[in-house]
């Protein structure tokens, strides 16, 4: 549910990143305006893929994808959004805060609900798996049918 509303929520986030930065370039230092300028670039082309691995892993239980958004949310997003929001030396205007705060809120939201998911994922996809080698050993029973004839244990050879 937090994914559904983080796709929503994006391009308000987006939105309101770009006018901040353009509102308090002027007044930033030269490294600043640099490391910014990438983060966001960088933050709205992990946020997109992110969203779609997420959206992709949860939809049709694929746990590689499921596993990517969880690696991106933790090691690349979380890092980038808590730069942002905890560094003054940006000139965080009140509106960044409010909406990296909220952001920060759905990306651990995420990282923690994605990990028990992955967990429970993989334990029912193993189970799953350990599951259908007893389909095998059910297909080496003795053909039911006739009494008079004995078949050997998956062979069809009649004795």
């Amino acid at each position: 549910m937090s994914l559904y509303f983080n796709v929503f929520f994006f391009p308000f986030w987006w939105v309101s990143e770009v006018i901040g930065l353009q509102l308090k370039y002027p007044v930033l230092q030269d490294f600043y305006k640099f490391i910014i300028i990438t983060i966001v670039i960088l933050m709205t082309l992990i946020e997109i893929i992110r969203l779609y691995l997420g959206y992709m892993g949860n939809l049709q239980e694929k746990v590689p994808e499921l596993a990517g958004f969880w690696l991106l949310s933790l090691l690349l997003q979380l890092p980038l959004i808590l730069f942002l929001l905890l560094n003054e030396g940006i000139e965080i205007l009140p509106l960044e805060r409010a909406v990296h705060i909220v952001f920060t809120l759905f990306l651990t939201f995420e990282v923690a609900v994605a990990f028990m998911t992955l967990k429970r994922m993989v334990n029912h996809l193993a189970t799953r798996f350990h599951m259908r080698q007893f389909d095998d050993v059910e297909d080496l029973r003795p053909v039911q049918g006739n009494r008079e004839t004995n078949v050997l244990w998956g062979t069809g050879i009649k004795t």
